[in-house]
């Protein structure tokens, strides 16, 4: 069995908090199961219903009168038991059914059983939702196995992760052979990717081509879920999903709308983008006008690099046998975006809003982060010349950015020039967004 973070996630959640807790993602990332096994290993009895597989489920949530009445109805679905305080329910395919989402505070009032809800393209069909249960239901999004836990799904030993963990906080360099084997790993881990049904592929059998397979399996699941959206819209959609490899692979990676058609402009684009987005499909990445904080009021609505939201459904998407370049660390071949979605992908798992930063003055950065309120500018180098960075030398030499160091992710091992920081990819893994801390502010009223 695979190791995901989520478990851990969801025994801390259960144990703290009395609410539902509504899990969202794409489709293949492993929701369903991570939810199962948690509720067969932490309660006495899970109660699953599923409204694709059971229909009449539909009605009736739809047609109970109140609380009680739709617990009886639910009883009636299973021939597991309810037993109060040591249930947990699990409301399959919600996007089939969203009055459970807005009943589910009837029923954790009532406070007899736990609650957790999942489904496909719940950024799509939910994002609408007239009455969300505020106070009664939390949000948790689950991606692709991160850099982290493909590592230890590999066998990558708690300690040995312990000593890289260790050189990133003291800054300094990996044991060599480490080092090497971290970066083998990390380019299989570009072939593989984080869809968990590929992983497991790959761990039963460490046949690359079977993994392909399992990979275009989830590629054509998700055309199928374009298909079946607004006929308006749905080959807008494909064909911007289609083009994700090869926009990556262009010079400056911006999404060109005229690759689509030269005469629409992005308002009539905006409605696909979107829609890629909140299945889960793609990740936009964001053009800032300055690395300043706050970022997000700088962003650029209508320019932005598109990314896969799965490194190893980039690279099955590329040209057969790149695969064995990849393994191979082929010199003939430009990196550049692979390493980048790779990067994308983590930013993502770990929270970051993705930005990047383009100016004709001063050149392109990869990506711009938010970090302890400071900027943080991110290169991403695939080659030998990971030093070459024109565009982040001028940013970090203007003075009206004030930013106190940058990260250069690629090959080599630890290293620091100034306030350019230089690190193996594979640490990607160690950036976390900070936890906000309580801030406690009590306001005088004794002269008045």
């Amino acid at each position: 069995m695979i190791n995901r973070k989520i478990y851990k996630y969801l025994e801390q959640y259960y144990k703290t908090d009395k609410k539902a807790l509504l899990v969202t993602g794409a489709r293949q990332t492993g929701k369903s199961y991570a939810i199962r096994h948690f509720g067969k290993t932490h309660f006495q009895s899970l109660i699953e219903i599923n409204f694709i597989e059971m229909p009449e489920a539909v009605s009736v949530v739809a047609e109970a009168k109140n609380r009680k009445d739709m617990l009886l109805r639910l009883s009636a679905l299973t021939d597991q038991p309810l037993i109060e305080g040591k249930t947990l329910v699990f409301f399959d395919e919600v996007q089939e059914c969203p009055e459970i989402v807005t009943a589910i505070k009837f029923l954790v009032e009532e406070g007899s059983y736990r609650y957790v809800m999942s489904g496909s393209l719940l950024g799509v069909e939910l994002k609408d939702l007239r009455s969300e249960p505020v106070g009664y239901m939390d949000v948790k999004e689950m991606f692709p196995l991160d850099i982290e836990e493909f590592y230890e799904a590999l066998g990558v030993a708690p300690m040995v992760w312990g000593e890289i963990k260790t050189a990133w906080e003291q800054k300094r360099p990996v044991d060599a052979f480490v080092h090497t084997k971290m970066m083998e790993l990390f380019r299989l881990y570009l072939i593989v990717g984080g869809m968990p049904a590929a992983v497991q592929k790959y761990l039963d059998t460490n046949n690359l081509q079977e993994v392909m397979a399992e990979q275009q399996a989830i590629i054509r699941l998700y055309k199928r879920d374009i298909a079946k959206y607004d006929r308006n819209h749905k080959l807008y959609i494909e064909e911007i999903f289609d083009l994700i490899p090869s926009e990556l692979n262009a010079k400056n990676k911006r999404f060109i709308l005229k690759n689509l058609n030269e005469n629409l402009k992005f308002s009539r684009f905006e409605n696909s983008f979107v829609w890629l987005k909140e299945a889960g499909v793609a990740l936009p990445v964001f053009n800032v006008d300055e690395p300043v904080v706050p970022l997000k009021l700088s962003r650029s609505r209508n320019l932005f690099k598109l990314f896969q939201n799965d490194i190893g459904l980039l690279a099955c998407q590329y040209a057969d046998g790149i695969q064995l370049q990849l393994l191979t660390d082929a010199k003939s071949i430009n990196f550049g975006s692979i390493f980048e979605n790779a990067v994308a992908q983590e930013l993502h798992a770990h929270g970051f809003d993705l930005y990047y930063f383009n100016s004709k003055k001063q050149g392109e950065l990869d990506f711009v982060m938010e970090k302890g309120g400071q900027v943080v500018p991110i290169e991403v180098k695939s080659g030998k010349d990971y030093q070459r960075h024109s565009a982040l030398t001028n940013v970090m030499a203007n003075p009206d950015y004030k930013i106190p160091q940058a990260l250069v992710f690629g090959n080599a091992n630890v290293s620091q020039e100034g306030r350019v920081l230089y690190l193996p990819i594979y640490m990607t893994a160690f950036l976390e967004r900070q936890v906000p801390v309580d801030v406690v502010y009590r306001v005088d009223l004794s002269g008045l």
